[in-house]
């Protein structure tokens, strides 16, 4: 499976930004769709967004189309969540998914590997 890193999480106020980060080592980022989820102690871990391989594609969950932008470089195996008009309900860990088996939008199984979370709180 692959090692996934999140970093950039943190306190921002209603109608702030924050940027995550996820590195993943493998030499074949490539070729993996790429996903964020989140979740929280009273919900389920939900999708956020996906990104194709080629980072042409990104497919954000209706909650967060217009204020959140995934995105990836390919050459750093990195994928992005830029996260702006963020609201108190986005409060929540967010998780970087890698799908091994998809190359245009993440589906979580068996095979999929997850980083460890980062926390984002925002404050009303």
């Amino acid at each position: 499976q692959v090692q996934l890193v999140e970093s950039g999480g943190g306190s921002v106020q209603a109608g702030g930004s924050l940027t995550l980060s996820c590195v993943a080592s493998t030499h074949t980022f490539s070729s993996y769709a790429m996903g964020w989820f989140r979740q929280t102690p009273e919900k389920e871990r939900e999708f956020v967004a996906s990104i194709s391989w080629s980072g042409r594609s990104a497919y954000p969950e209706d909650s967060v189309k217009g204020r959140f932008t995934i995105s990836r470089d390919n050459a750093k195996n990195t994928v992005y969540l830029q996260m702006s008009s963020l609201k108190p309900e986005d409060t929540a860990i967010y998780y970087c998914a890698a799908d091994p088996l998809h190359t245009v939008k993440v589906v979580p199984g068996p095979l999929s590997s997850w980083g460890q979370g980062t926390q984002v709180t925002v404050s009303s």
